[in-house]
């Protein structure tokens, strides 16, 4: 099993209705691998600054992540972000930004990992989205997440990304925006016509869209009352997709459905807590009793 992720490793500062934390562990490749670890190890190509405290190296050292691919820079600073929720928590307000080592020269990746079957392009620049599949030997399965900023200042670049995907996850704003299409099963026909073979369109507490050549699936949000922070529901919504992809070893129409079950269960737990508590320790098999519990909400007969 070669599960490889690349994207941010950071340290948040976020409020909430809920309350607020300093300088806790966070970043896209950070929630990812703490849902994809419940279904197969886990390899982390990202970059952190000598700042990074010791206790959050040892806490990601103990799960199933390789951290070969993972530089610590001296001198560099870590990449760091303060966001707010107020009334509207499906949106973040971004207060401030240091992007730091992210804005110094992109990770390489370990040679060791070059036979990594499958690969999630988490949320970056799409030329070094591109750069990073230059660096591996034909994997299998490649899906990759974007944002607004790409999609409008570096759109060629996202295509040419796009062209060499299996899939894409991305929210229901970006899709709209990347397409120009304000119906969502529409905007995910246009992105199949860009390359990929499948599209997963998030649409926070609303659920998800599962958009292929074979079919079409909706599903709602998974039901939750306890929401204290959304930060990383998105990533953890990826985990959850491609751990059991790569599980699962298949990417069929009915794999694809069963995993994004999962990956709207795996973001109802991120956002139980703060950061990634209430994912750090979670097990396989209290996951797939809330996909039980989800499943019999939707069995109407």
């Amino acid at each position: 099993m070669s599960l490889l992720v690349t994207g941010s490793i950071g340290l948040d500062t976020v409020t909430t209705p809920a309350g607020s934390v300093r300088n806790v562990l966070g970043g896209s490749a950070v929630f990812f691998a703490f849902v994809a670890t419940r279904y197969v190890p886990v390899r982390l190509v990202g970059v952190i600054g000598d700042d990074f405290p010791s206790e959050y190296m040892e806490l990601l050292r103990s799960k199933q992540i390789d951290l070969a691919g993972l530089e610590v820079r001296n001198h560099s600073q870590t990449f760091r972000w303060t966001g707010r929720y107020e009334d509207d928590m499906n949106e973040a307000q971004t207060v401030k930004v240091d992007l730091n080592v992210l804005e110094e020269q992109a990770p390489k990746v370990p040679r060791a990992f070059a036979d990594s079957r499958a690969v999630f392009l988490a949320n970056t620049h799409p030329a070094l989205q591109s750069a990073l599949l230059d660096q591996l030997d034909r994997p299998e399965l490649v899906v990759c997440d974007t944002m607004n900023l790409w999609i409008t200042t570096e759109r060629n670049a996202l295509l040419k990304t796009m062209s060499r995907v299996t899939g894409v996850i991305f929210n229901d704003a970006e899709a709209r925006l990347l397409t120009e299409r304000a119906n969502l099963i529409e905007a995910g026909e246009t992105v199949l016509g860009y390359g990929p073979k499948f599209v997963m369109i998030k649409k926070a507490e609303h659920g998800a869209i599962l958009v292929t050549r074979e079919g079409i699936t909706a599903i709602p949000g998974y039901p939750q009352l306890k929401v204290r922070d959304p930060t990383g529901a998105g990533d953890s919504f990826a985990g959850g997709v491609m751990g059991y992809l790569h599980a699962a070893g298949a990417h069929d129409y009915q794999t694809l459905r069963r995993a994004m079950v999962r990956g709207t269960v795996a973001a109802s737990f991120v956002i139980e807590d703060f950061s990634i508590n209430a994912v750090r320790d979670l097990t396989r098999s209290r996951m797939e009793q809330r996909v039980s519990e989800y499943l019999d909400m939707l069995r109407l007969e």
